[in-house]
């Protein structure tokens, strides 16, 4: 029997919470409370659609031009994201994880980064999915298998869903002291501004209407809220390992795709960091490193 064109599904059942696991990527295709929705989900046997759920690694968002200079060597990663020219997301969304356990109400998936061109490192990447009654908590966990230091980030790909409507009729709940200008076409990063001198300032909650968004943000309160007007809705909390949170509106040209959920993506590191090296993790030979996200229902 052929499996479905996003892997190997896992079903996860804790309470009122049901989630489903995709091999591919290791991404979450769907998340619900009480059969309500806090995840835009996609269908098993369709491939999925961008970064939809997926678990980002070895590092989240862009590398600017797909080029990095680490441990005085210059690298050149496959550029994937061809209009802005820049490589995204990571090298395993699209690799299938193999089961390590699970059970009714957890899995645990894992993966090998081997070591190639414009990465030539080998780290294993382990993702534990965990649903309870408070919701359901990813940890990514890295261990670098190779003979050298190796630069990681990580970061998940959930779009979140408050209730009926889209983005525009959302209210979010951000507490952050600031948020990184980029440049409009290629979404550069060029400084860091203090989020109370732009549009993004989402500190006392306020319907997010037409504002478009593809930034991320620091200085971090460790959790955004996403509800209706009932006070119903979505949060996502993490750890102390991760100081960056990107948010995007999740703007499409086509309308029945536009502005279905609101990405909100916890990272370990900002974009571009293999090359800005902020906050980047440096893996010495047998180091490990762990970062943890939720998400859960909020009730009116």
């Amino acid at each position: 029997m052929t499996s479905p064109l996003s892997g190997t599904q896992h079903e996860l059942v804790s309470g009122a919470y049901t989630a489903t696991i995709a091999s591919v990527g290791a991404s979450l295709r769907a998340l619900r409370h009480s059969g309500r929705d806090l995840v835009v989900p996609f269908d098993a046997d369709e491939v999925r659609p961008a970064f939809r759920g997926a678990t980002l690694a070895p590092w989240p968002n862009r590398v600017v031009d797909g080029r990095y200079t680490f441990g005085g060597v210059e690298h050149e990663l496959a550029l994937t994201e061809p209009r802005r020219g820049h490589a995204l997301h990571g090298l395993v969304a699209w690799t299938s994880f193999d089961v390590v356990e699970s059970s009714a109400t957890s899995v645990t998936l894992s993966t090998t980064i081997e070591a190639q061109v414009g990465y030539p490192h080998r780290v294993l990447v382990t993702v534990e999915y965990v649903l309870s009654s408070t919701g359901l908590r990813e940890t990514v966990t890295a261990d670098n298998q190779g003979r050298d230091a190796a630069p990681f980030g990580t970061g998940p790909h959930p779009y979140l869903v408050a209730g009926p409507g889209r983005v525009d009729d959302w209210t979010l709940s951000l507490d952050a002291a600031q948020v990184l200008a980029v440049t409009e076409e290629r979404l550069i990063p060029v400084s860091l501004v203090d989020i109370g001198d732009t549009e993004f300032d989402f500190r006392t909650p306020r319907v997010i209407g037409d504002t478009f968004i593809d930034h991320a943000f620091t200085g971090l309160g460790g959790s955004a809220t996403l509800t209706v007007a009932d006070g119903s809705g979505v949060v996502m909390q993490w750890d102390a390992a991760c100081p960056w949170l990107q948010v995007h509106t999740a703007d499409r040209p086509i309308p029945a795709e536009n502005r279905l959920g609101l990405a909100v993506e916890p990272m370990t590191c900002p974009p571009d960091a293999f090359n800005s090296g902020t906050d980047l993790v440096i893996l010495e030979p047998g180091d490990t490193t762990s970062a943890s996200w939720t998400i859960s229902a909020l009730l009116p």
